[in-house]
């Protein structure tokens, strides 16, 4: 399934990447497609690839990205609403790092703090969506509204994401995957 409408999207969407990347290489000043480490399958890191939507801004060095984070460029947030910054992800996928549902890759840290049961989520390949990024699409504007967002991501929205991928790995199916993808694609046609 994975390489079969990964590789389908990756081709559909290449016109709209390319737009993407192109507008980000002229927002930022640097190549408009960015690498970053990730926690895959078996806490193994790899590269996932993301249309670049910040730019370096002296003294913000926090991997937590609020919505009114002075590194996001305006072109950038525009990518980021439209989640055409997650398109080369798409790549990912067709290589294997990724599936097209599944728990997000987390950043080396965050991983590393997954026990017990929960570490089932590094069973499986991390997916490009999935309930919890469902569940918190608008996580950027949600740490935007608190006053520390550092601490409410650590201690709130972090280990509501765990328990979610945890349940959708114990109980996971093909069908329930094609209705995270079914679900995904509403919200971002919604906007809301």
């Amino acid at each position: 399934m994975d390489l079969v409408l990964g590789g389908t999207a990756l081709v559909v969407a290449a016109p709209v990447m390319a737009a993407g990347v192109a507008a980000a290489t002229w927002s930022t000043r640097q190549w408009g497609i960015f690498a970053q480490e990730r926690v895959g399958r078996n806490g193994v890191p790899f590269q996932v690839y993301k249309v670049r939507s910040m730019c370096a801004v002296a003294g913000v060095e926090s991997t937590i990205t609020v919505g009114a984070d002075p590194r996001i460029t305006p072109t950038g947030r525009w990518l980021r609403r439209l989640k055409i910054d997650e398109l080369p992800q798409l790549l990912n996928v067709v290589r294997g790092d990724m599936s097209l549902v599944g728990p997000r890759p987390d950043v080396v840290g965050w991983a590393d703090r997954l026990e017990g049961r929960d570490r089932v989520v590094l069973t499986v390949r991390p997916g490009i969506t999935g309930p919890a990024s469902v569940a918190f699409r608008h996580e950027e504007d949600l740490l935007d509204s608190v006053d520390n967002p550092e601490a409410y991501n650590r201690e709130v929205i972090w280990p509501k994401k765990v328990g979610l991928n945890r349940h959708y790995v114990e109980t996971w199916t093909l069908r329930r995957d094609f209705y995270w993808l079914a679900t995904t694609v509403r919200s971002l046609l919604d906007r809301n």
